[in-house]
């Protein structure tokens, strides 16, 4: 029956005083079965690995197959972790979205980078957004039954005409019926809209927005963000930058939605990312404005949250005489309110010398102000020659996750090497900053 080799079943480690340990499992192994039912994927073997009584079958690496039969408590775990974390292979998208960021990078990048995964599971895992386009009745099924909750569903526009030309995927539209599916079920749900000018923004805004309320309370939260524009948009579908009145628009449209909302669900429901208060260079909201911030990850809030966070902990201190010049390097979107947090930060320690530098996105295009899409060969070449003090405090947002590796393969130890200045990585929240800077 099993034949083929599935290496998102090998097993990578066995845990000391485990289970599997005891029952003679190794690195190399592979799972064929539990309880007589083939493993898809991880939430198979997490669901069927909760009975007390196991029967599960195991190849070695030399073909042999081995039936262990296993008694242990309900939630006991096996101590097994697998070379695939998610036990199967990524869903790719099948989609041409006309504002695809992926798309629009240079060639000669890692190939990891070119990867676009539209997979329900790693919606649940990694809170990715998904189209739905590539989902079928069966996956719906299974998330229900695994009662996968929340999914991220980037929507985009419920004018389905417009979806199908906006993804260029002629099952774009249909598939928004999937959302009622999720919503029946009970399944919670966060949705995206990626704002493109002259496409899906004014009338077609106000009909997304209108349109994603009847999923209330089983969608939780809409987030509008405006479509990144990048230099690399050659044989691309042409995309106009927002301009400040745009943003305006946008905002206003945003806030009048969400006092509707208020009204009638007591939740604001639809939040704009924060680049559209900047561009349209009006004050961020308050933090109830954002109702626990869920959709902080897309963008939403994220200032705020900084900002409270920082200046919170900043009065909890008590100034002293310390001595420090560091820098800190961070993209064009939130250079001004770094730079403010480091006068007032000295105002308290006034022997800190702290020195914010600006970098501008030339990998990218300087359209790209975030960030988490700063490059090391940029960070290296307008840092060059620069005195930086004892060290140089680059955001985690940088990083490829767990790793110490940017967007165009260059490392921090790289950057350290050329700019002869010691690297300090700075999670990403107001009171990591200050420790930073206090402790550097």
């Amino acid at each position: 029956m099993y034949h083929m080799k599935n290496k998102a079943h090998i097993i990578k480690e066995v845990e000391k005083g485990s289970i599997a340990e005891e029952m003679g499992l190794a690195p190399g192994d592979e799972l064929l079965s539990i309880n007589d039912t083939e493993i898809i994927d991880i939430f198979d073997y997490q669901y069927l690995i909760k009975d007390e009584f196991l029967n599960i079958i195991i190849r070695k690496p030399d073909g042999e197959e081995w039936e262990l039969e296993i008694e242990k408590d309900y939630d006991d775990d096996l101590g097994i972790v697998f070379e695939e974390g998610l036990m199967d292979s990524y869903r790719s998208c099948r989609n041409k979205c006309i504002f695809c960021f992926i798309d629009q990078m240079p060639p000669g990048m890692r190939e990891t980078l070119y990867f676009k995964d539209d997979d329900a599971r790693l919606s649940f895992l990694q809170g990715n957004y998904i189209t739905l386009t590539n989902l079928s009745d069966e996956e719906v099924d299974r998330i229900i039954f695994y009662k996968l909750s929340p999914i991220n569903i980037s929507v985009h526009t419920t004018n389905e005409e417009l979806r199908c030309k906006m993804l260029n995927n002629r099952f774009a539209g249909s598939s928004l019926s999937k959302m009622k599916r999720l919503k029946d079920a009970g399944i919670t749900m966060n949705g995206q809209i990626v704002l493109c000018k002259g496409w899906n923004d004014k009338e077609e805004l106000e009909k997304t927005i209108h349109d994603l309320s009847a999923y209330i309370p089983q969608m939780q939260s809409v987030s509008v963000v405006p479509v990144g524009i990048t230099k690399f948009r050659e044989n691309l579908t042409p995309l106009e930058k927002f301009t400040k009145e745009d943003a305006i628009e946008v905002i206003e449209t945003i806030h009048r939605w969400q006092q509707i909302f208020l009204k009638h669900y007591n939740t604001r429901f639809v939040y704009a990312a924060d680049e559209w208060y900047i561009s349209a260079g009006l004050p961020i909201p308050k933090e109830e404005d954002y109702e626990g911030y869920p959709q902080i990850e897309n963008g939403v809030g994220m200032l705020r949250s900084f900002t409270d966070e920082f200046y919170n902990y900043l009065k909890e201190l008590k100034g002293d005489d310390r001595s420090k010049d560091l820098s800190v390097a961070t993209g064009v979107l939130a250079s001004p309110y770094l730079s403010r947090m480091a006068i007032d930060l000295t105002e308290k320690f006034p022997n800190i010398k702290i020195h914010i530098h600006t970098i501008e996105n030339d990998f990218f295009g300087k359209d790209i102000t975030v960030a988490g899409l700063l490059t090391g060969g940029d960070i290296i070449r307008q840092l060059k020659g620069k005195n930086l003090g004892r060290v140089l405090l680059l955001p985690d947002v940088i990083l490829r996750h767990g790793e110490n590796i940017l967007l165009d393969d260059i490392t921090t130890d790289d950057i350290e090497r050329a700019l002869q200045t010691k690297i300090s990585i700075v999670q990403s929240d107001g009171k990591s900053f200050i420790d930073a800077i206090l402790n550097a």
